[in-house]
């Protein structure tokens, strides 16, 4: 089975951190060199764009990997914004998403043949050309580790995946994109969708939408297709969390566990 594909969206130049600090939304004047930390794109409205993994391989350079969306597109929507800044945008061609060894948490390396290892703990995320299928997807699964299919791109807020768990969004910097919204959401509350790890006994799509009584309640972000059980990653409403298995979706949903905003 092949493996997923990302591309790695390369800033590099004297201006390259503070411009991506002014456009992520995460705390990335705290990232070291060798290290890597969650980030996201998020637009005016406090939406989404894509997730990021975001690793620092020298002072003024650093490697952003979208976990979902064209990373072409987005590198070309990130030089609208460089005007003066003394940084410079490059993109890789497709690269696989693949399992590695242990390696340090939050660490970061690249290897003499291009490959970025992003460090877990126990495993690591290898982005580079080896191809060796989808094993790391039930880890991240498990993790609430999200990767948005095309279907959620610009839909979702931070709360819904997680991101103040992940350190993916920090309200003490200055203003980036969807900060206001963001903030908000932060301080006064009131989403009421999040992220969740169900199982089903048929399969269900990425992507696909999740509709209880003719209404949307959410969708799909990944599945685990090694697994006997079909376990998924999805975004769903908070009412329907209150039951272990919802009979209305069909097919029917057993909910495994639910990550906090």
């Amino acid at each position: 089975m092949s493996s997923r594909t990302t591309c790695a969206i390369a800033l590099a130049g004297p201006d390259a951190l503070g411009f991506a600090n002014a456009q992520f939304s995460s705390d990335l004047p705290s990232l070291g060199v060798g290290r890597w930390q969650w980030s996201a794109w998020l637009d005016p409205k406090g939406r989404v764009r894509t997730l990021l993994q975001i690793a620092r391989l020298a002072d003024d350079r650093l490697v952003a990997i979208p976990r979902g969306g064209n990373g072409e597109a987005l590198a070309a929507d990130l030089r609208r914004f460089v005007f003066r800044s003394k940084v410079k945008i490059d993109v890789s061609a497709p690269m696989h998403v693949t399992n590695g060894d242990a390696f340090e948490t939050m660490h970061a390396q690249e290897r003499d043949d291009g490959t970025l290892v992003l460090g877990e703990g126990d495993a690591s995320l290898h982005i580079g050309i080896r191809d060796d299928g989808d094993a790391w997807i039930a880890r991240h699964i498990d993790n609430g580790y999200a990767w948005l299919p095309d279907d959620a791109l610009n839909a979702l807020l931070p709360p819904a995946l997680s991101m103040e768990r992940l350190n993916a969004v920090a309200f003490n910097k200055g203003c980036f994109p969807g900060q206001e919204i963001a903030a908000r959401l932060h301080y006064l509350g009131g989403h009421k969708r999040h992220l969740r790890i169900v199982e089903s006994d048929t399969p269900i799509q990425e992507g696909q939408s999740l509709r209880i009584d003719g209404r949307d309640a959410g969708i799909v972000l990944m599945c685990n297709g090694f697994a006997s059980k079909h376990r998924s990653l999805v975004v769903l409403d908070d009412t329907l969390s209150q039951a272990d298995t919802i009979e209305k979706h069909e097919p029917r949903l057993h909910l495994i566990s639910t990550f906090g905003a």
